[in-house]
């Protein structure tokens, strides 16, 4: 078996972590893929005894690899999305970081994480991803987020219009800050901070939530995601910032935009125990009330 791990850059105690996900490889016999950025920690896994090898981004990841282990939070896992693309390769993500809705698996749970997935016992959660189209080349050719799509403007720009489409039919003119169109996954993300609501992963839908909306009466709508949805951008400034997921892309207002359900989904690992209302209960401490 082989897998591969990948991680933003690590500090002196998540290192430590990370020669013990190592030495838990190895008691399995289980071959390590160690992507670039760990380049540093490298030497120190070797000593382990451990059987590794570097790689450097999704062309380096053949049908070998079992798994990718993200080390990190929810941004590192959106980060191992593009590494992982269209492959199928399933997403293990260890919690290095704060929340954690992707990353549900805590860093205290390493051994069980690496028992449960040289055994075959964990479980496959299939994410769906946005898609974004455009009349000029964007995103280096990895067009695609696990959570959102979003249009903001500039800091020189005081407000944008966003005329909005489904299937070519106009929805509405949004006045704000900017827009996110956002998966069932990404409603835990932006959106929600956006007074979004929250929508279970296999709900087969958009969320369109405005920032900052200048009529009071606009409220983020749940569109079924096969739909296509299109924009127009207006705005004092010439420029505005389009996003995918933690990337971005500073456009003309004259480009055009549409984004789609995209032709494959991805994979995310989890234990048998933590569903997505365990997760929600958890992270947002649903249930728990500190007057009792």
């Amino acid at each position: 078996m082989k897998v591969a791990i990948y991680s933003r850059g690590l500090d002196i105690e998540q290192h430590n972590q990370l020669l013990v996900l190592a030495e838990e490889l190895r008691r399995y016999n289980i071959s390590i893929l160690l992507h670039e950025a760990l380049s540093d920690h490298l030497d120190d896994i070797r000593t382990a005894g451990a059987d590794i090898a570097m790689f450097k981004d999704h062309n380096d990841l053949s049908s070998e690899v079992e798994c990718l282990i993200s080390l990190g939070g929810d941004g590192t896992i959106l980060d191992a999305v593009g590494l992982v693309r269209d492959k199928g390769v399933p997403i293990l993500g260890i919690n290095f970081g704060r929340l954690g809705f992707l990353a549900s698996i805590g860093k205290e749970e390493l051994s069980v994480a690496v028992d449960t997935l040289a055994n075959g016992t964990y479980v496959v959660d299939k994410r769906s991803l946005i898609h974004l189209d455009a009349n000029i080349p964007l995103f280096d050719n990895a067009s695609f987020a696990l959570n959102e799509f979003a249009l903001h403007k500039r800091d020189v720009s005081p407000m944008i219009k966003v005329h909005t489409y489904l299937n070519g039919e106009f929805l509405n003119t949004y006045w704000a800050d900017g827009l996110i169109v956002s998966t069932p996954t990404g409603s835990t993300g932006y959106s929600l901070s956006c007074n979004g609501p929250i929508v279970f992963p296999d709900s087969s839908s958009f969320l369109i939530t405005p920032i900052a909306p200048h009529n009071l009466n606009v409220r983020p709508i749940i569109v079924p995601d096969s739909n296509i949805i299109s924009f127009e951008v207006e705005g004092r400034h010439n420029q505005f910032i389009c996003t995918l997921d933690s990337r971005r892309e500073i456009v003309d207002k004259d480009v055009q935009l549409a984004i789609k359900k995209e032709s494959f989904s991805v994979k995310l690992v989890r234990l048998n125990e933590n569903s997505f209302l365990s997760t929600l209960r958890n992270k947002l401490t649903w249930g728990l009330d500190k007057r009792n």
